[in-house]
């Protein structure tokens, strides 16, 4: 997937520069209360991070591709947006976004995501797009919701993750629901 530029945001690979406020941000509880990883993510993690994205490209199912969303007018790094191939049925994507605390609450989650979304309606061929969140994640089901996808499930106790059995939502948007299948 090739860079995209919003009003507010380059989406872009991520580059060793980006490491120091990616693994501030990663390893910030709040920020990681309610992801995969744990708030001790550290040099180390980033380091392996940013050799695990190197090459990486949409397409491999189950692989992760991750783009740096960076504020255009300063360069830092503000969050990431992360997307991936499902295995299994085609044409179907899965995705996520991370914003730093400091970040959060000013619409740049909502953004990136509509224009990773818009990228993989229009130029990937997608029918549908899904996200997986912890129930508890409020703000990321309000993001979704606010999108236009649509609440399909609710796993309860479904994932182990972190010592706790947590809920899993699961939203999704098809190609016709984005208003952007071809005539």
């Amino acid at each position: 997937m090739r860079e995209l530029e919003t009003e507010r945001l380059l989406l872009r690979r991520f580059r060793a520069a980006d490491l120091p406020r990616f693994t501030a941000y990663r390893s910030d509880p709040e920020v990681a209360r309610y992801q995969s990883w744990t708030p001790d993510f550290g040099p180390a993690e980033a380091e392996r991070f940013l050799d695990e994205q190197d090459g990486a490209d949409l397409g491999p199912p189950g692989v992760w591709l991750q783009l740096a969303a960076t504020d255009r007018a300063s360069g830092a790094l503000a969050g990431d947006c992360a997307v991936s191939v499902v295995p299994g049925p085609p044409r179907t994507f899965e995705l996520g976004v991370t914003m730093s605390r400091q970040a959060q609450g000013r619409g740049l989650a909502r953004e990136a995501t509509a224009a990773v979304v818009a990228r993989l309606f229009a130029e990937h061929d997608a029918h549908r797009v899904t996200a997986v969140l912890d129930e508890r994640n409020e703000a990321a089901a309000r993001l979704l919701a606010g999108l236009g996808f649509r609440e399909e499930a609710r796993l309860v106790e479904a994932d182990w993750c972190k010592g706790e059995w947590v809920t899993l939502r699961t939203f999704a948007m098809l190609e016709r629901e984005a208003g952007l299948e071809a005539a």
